[in-house]
């Protein structure tokens, strides 16, 4: 039994060669720590920057809303910059883009906790998209490249998963600042996240010392013939293979990020919504009985004003300001704690998904896997949306989707590198999965459209997730046309 499937897949690496995969898998972690601490710090970003509303079920409405717009606007700067930087690492080099990358993200991640209203933020957003869409491409291309075959495969998996350490790390400085939002935080939390979002700059010291270009990219910059054609996207769509391995793995890409941007990392949104009036029942009625135990007649007279005679909130213009900002901030902190709950779970599904889509494609092929994952996609994403209610589901359905939604980017990972040579390497794998970002960009947008569309339900973000599930079958439709690439070479 050889050493791709019977656990001694490292057998062949040496000490640069874990350098290498540590360095590209931490400045993956750094930019999924980068987009999750969006994600989660999203809503409460949109309740701060957007102006007020007719009522509280308006502004919420509007947020949403609002927070697809922001979402759209930073999926088209991760794919521009996709675009641009992958082009760029197949010229300048893999290890100066990365460095580039990072910088670029940490920056613009940490202007982001400066935003003052809607349309800064969503400027700050896009430029960090730039810097994260680059990073991907010029990762796996340079661990594809120094990694030995028997190695690559699970060593592009192993990758992917520890991106889920970076989104569980910021699911747990989410979860510390709603802890610290019931105490008083006198900071905005979601501004201290995007602050703490700028220490992975320190990583791009690191690169620029010990990291060295692959060898293959070396002989590829220094050969005339190939120097020309290094990062072109006429020689990526001249060649009839090429072009059609791009476009292809444009549509597998596309399933996966609209799936994931579209539906998947709205999860936290879903249960914070349902979850919301339930827990501000919960803060009123133990507020209350503090109220009732200390004999203060005042503060008790203002909760159960709040709570009303049929246990269901009075209209703010009837209640006491103090009691409902006191009210609003334990509930808001409780229910970001939820959120990150929902986010770990995500994460943790997502760790062990990734990491096992690597050794299942070495088993069954990449294609038998992608067809697994994607149909596995679809249907846990469907349930979550569908059924997600209560807190206890959060430990079962949330990690079943993770597990089968983020399967599919370490499939990326490992499939995309395999499917051109080297002088296009970044630039065809950036394109498969960054330029499907601007059409991804439309998944939140549309997320948004059908979210007014089911305004009048009972809740308009669980209908609009289950309707945008079925994105994931279309990745099923590329894949009759690609080519399987299990114990081939890379191409040079």
């Amino acid at each position: 039994m050889n050493g791709l499937t019977d656990g001694r897949w490292h057998r062949d690496m040496t000490r640069y060669h874990w350098f290498v995969l540590l360095v590209a898998a931490l400045g993956w972690l750094f930019d999924c720590l980068d987009q999750q601490l969006f994600v989660l710090a999203r809503p409460a970003a949109m309740r701060d920057l957007l102006p007020p509303q007719a009522s509280p079920e308006a502004f919420e409405q509007t947020a949403r809303i609002y927070g697809g717009y922001a979402t759209s606007i930073f999926l088209a700067g991760w794919a521009l910059g996709g675009v641009f930087f992958g082009v760029l690492g197949d010229r300048w080099g893999r290890a100066k883009v990365m460095m580039i990358t990072i910088l670029m993200y940490s920056a613009f991640t940490g202007l982001s906790s400066l935003s003052r209203g809607f349309w800064d933020f969503a400027l700050y957003r896009f430029l960090t998209g730039l810097g994260v869409g680059g990073e991907f491409a010029v990762g796996v291309a340079l661990v594809a490249e120094v990694m030995p075959a028997t190695a690559r495969p699970r060593a592009l998996a192993l990758l992917q998963a520890l991106s889920a350490v970076g989104n569980i790390s910021a699911a747990f400085i989410n979860l510390g600042l709603g802890v610290a939002q019931e105490q008083g935080l006198v900071h905005s939390p979601w501004r201290v996240m995007f602050l703490i979002g700028a220490v992975p700059a320190l990583l791009a010291v690191v690169i620029r010392r010990r990291l060295k270009e692959p060898e293959r990219w070396q002989r590829a910059s220094h050969d005339d013939a190939a120097r020309k054609t290094l990062g072109s996207y006429r020689e990526l769509f001249r060649d009839p293979t090429t072009r059609k391995h791009a476009l292809l793995g444009l549509v597998l890409a596309c399933a996966g990020v609209i799936g994931l941007w579209g539906v998947g990392f709205f999860t936290p949104d879903l249960i914070r919504t349902v979850q919301t009036p339930i827990i501000k029942q919960r803060v009123i009625k133990e507020l209350l009985d503090d109220a009732q135990q200390e004999q203060n007649s005042a503060r008790a007279a203002a909760l159960e004003q709040m709570l009303g005679s049929s246990g269901q909130a009075a209209s703010p213009g009837q209640l006491d300001a103090a009691a409902v900002e006191e009210v609003n901030r334990i509930t808001n902190g409780r229910a970001a704690r939820w959120a990150s709950y929902t986010s770990l779970m995500i994460n943790v599904g997502a760790f062990l998904g990734m990491f096992g889509f690597g050794a299942l494609a070495e088993r069954l092929g990449r294609k038998q896997s992608f067809v697994i994952a994607l149909v596995a996609a679809f249907l846990s994403t469907a349930a979550v949306f569908r059924f997600l209610n209560e807190f206890w589901e959060i430990f079962i359905l949330v990690p079943i989707m993770g597990f089968c939604q983020l399967s599919l980017f370490a499939g990326y990972a490992i499939y995309f590198p395999e499917l051109f040579p080297t002088h296009l390497r970044s630039t065809g794998t950036s394109f498969c999965y960054n330029v499907g970002r601007f059409v991804a960009a439309a998944g939140p947008l549309i997320q948004a459209k059908l979210i007014e569309r089911f305004a009048g339900t009972e809740n308009s973000l669980r209908e609009a997730g289950f309707v945008m599930s079925g994105i994931f079958l279309v990745g099923l439709l590329a894949l009759p046309f690609l080519p399987e690439t299990k114990g081939r070479p890379l191409p040079d």
